[in-house]
């Protein structure tokens, strides 16, 4: 491994997600010479992935060069690289361009969609996790409309124009919000051919209620939200099956034809083959001690989504957000520096900085700890603390506009089709990865 500090302990960190950056940031200057792998030369500012799919933004909004987040810090690399394995015995990791060693490995590598075992759905329905997911479905609504455009049968036509989003969470209400967005105010002008009142949208959640982590009155409020803008919101619903051409629910008796599955119901951990010691939660997720040590090993620990930590406030693991991966990602390189100075590390505490989720246009729902509140301030609320979190000051900017402009235009200018999207081709892409 190329070093610029070779006397200090080398660090690996795996992922530049917000976990990665965090860690790797608080250990600038620090007597550790760090490397990042990831797959991609960019962190990807995932909480938005919805609205680079639905027209709202450009991919490069969301995605910031990783070089550039550490291009001051000395003891730190990065390469963009795919880890194939990990080698705890020899304290080696194994990617496509080499091998690296290790004195202390963190694996920060978030988590990729859970289609669980399903494999007709994961080959037929479209996940986001990603930026080229993203603009894959990106293409799909435009090329629907397209084809609808010239369609003669009915049933294809209506199923062209039918968008199915599968998981109530925050990611599936956003989506679903944002295409009945798309509906009200934008589709209607772009295709005058079409009869937009065709275009059905169906979010559909297995729970009692979507957004089942909230508060009773944010589910109850989002729920009004999404119906109130044309979205049929079908809850204790579970999905049995989807061809393609219709998807089956509640046990294969009803079904609705649709050329367009949004899977948004659920996440496993992005694992790395390697690691026969450790246990495993529900979800793939890495079983670890309070100090974020994955469990049979002594220098080997996950942060963020992929790790699964027991506390008495958290009996079943901390929730995949952010905030969880950030905090982690801090209290970690501060323990790595107690543990080289031959000092007991810290338990991690989660701060937990409450919940958010936008429908639409003035419609938002946040729960904070002593304080619920929905609507147009909530809605203020959510932007401002994504437009805090995006990395790089461009970024904000850029987003910060297109909001400005789509909110008063009523319009998203970014409705293009850079690359048609091809199943075959999406599923050669999941391969490689």
């Amino acid at each position: 491994m190329e070093s610029k500090q070779n006397q200090f302990p080398k660090v690996i960190i795996i992922g530049g997600g917000f976990g990665g950056i965090q860690l790797a940031k608080k250990l600038k200057n620090k007597e550790a010479d760090v490397l990042m792998l990831d797959r991609h030369n960019y962190h990807t500012f995932q909480p938005l992935l919805y609205q680079v799919a639905t027209g709202g933004l450009e991919p490069d909004s969301i995605a910031f060069p990783l070089r550039k987040v550490f291009k001051h810090q000395k003891n730190f690399n990065f390469r963009v690289a795919d880890v194939q394995q990990i080698i705890p015995t020899e304290n080696k990791v194994i990617t496509d361009i080499g091998e690296y060693s290790y004195d202390y490995l963190v694996l920060a590598t978030g988590s990729e969609t859970n289609f669980f075992g399903q494999k007709e759905i994961e080959h037929f329905s479209m996940p986001m996790k990603t930026v080229p997911e993203a603009l894959n479905l990106r293409s799909l609504i435009l090329q629907n409309f397209e084809e609808a455009l010239m369609e003669k049968d009915a049933v294809r036509k209506e199923a062209l124009m039918t968008f199915i989003v599968v998981g109530g969470g925050p990611t599936g209400v956003e989506t679903a919000g944002a295409l009945a967005e798309l509906k009200n105010h934008v589709l209607v002008n772009d295709y005058p051919e079409l009869d937009i009142k065709n275009m059905k949208i169906y979010l559909i959640e297995s729970d009692e209620r979507v957004l089942s982590p909230f508060s009773i009155e944010a589910s109850t409020k989002a729920k009004d939200f999404l119906e109130n803008m044309g979205v049929n919101v079908l809850v204790k619903t579970r999905v049995n099956h989807y061809d393609g051409d219709k998807i089956t629910y509640n046990n294969d008796t009803e079904t609705i034809f649709t050329k367009a599955v949004i899977w948004s119901a659920g996440v496993k951990g992005a694992l790395i083959p390697g690691l026969e010691n450790a246990e495993l939660a529900r979800g793939g997720r890495l079983k670890t001690t309070n100090y974020n040590l994955v469990n049979g090993y002594n220098n080997i620990f996950a942060i963020g989504d992929l790790a699964y930590m027991e506390t008495e406030d958290f009996p079943n693991g901390h929730p995949g957000v952010a905030q969880v991966a950030i905090q982690q990602g801090q209290q970690l390189a501060l323990n790595f520096l107690r543990i080289l100075n031959n000092e007991k590390p810290h338990p991690f505490d989660y701060f937990d900085k409450g919940s958010m989720a936008t429908i639409g246009r003035n419609k938002a729902v946040v729960d904070l700890k002593y304080w619920k509140f929905q609507g147009f301030f909530a809605w203020l609320t959510w932007m401002f603390i994504h437009l805090l979190f995006l990395v790089g000051f461009r970024n904000k900017l850029v987003t910060l506009m297109n909001w400005i402009v789509n909110y008063f235009s009523y319009d998203r200018g970014t409705r293009v089709i850079i690359r048609k999207f091809n199943r075959q081709s999406m599923m050669e892409e999941a391969q490689a990865k």
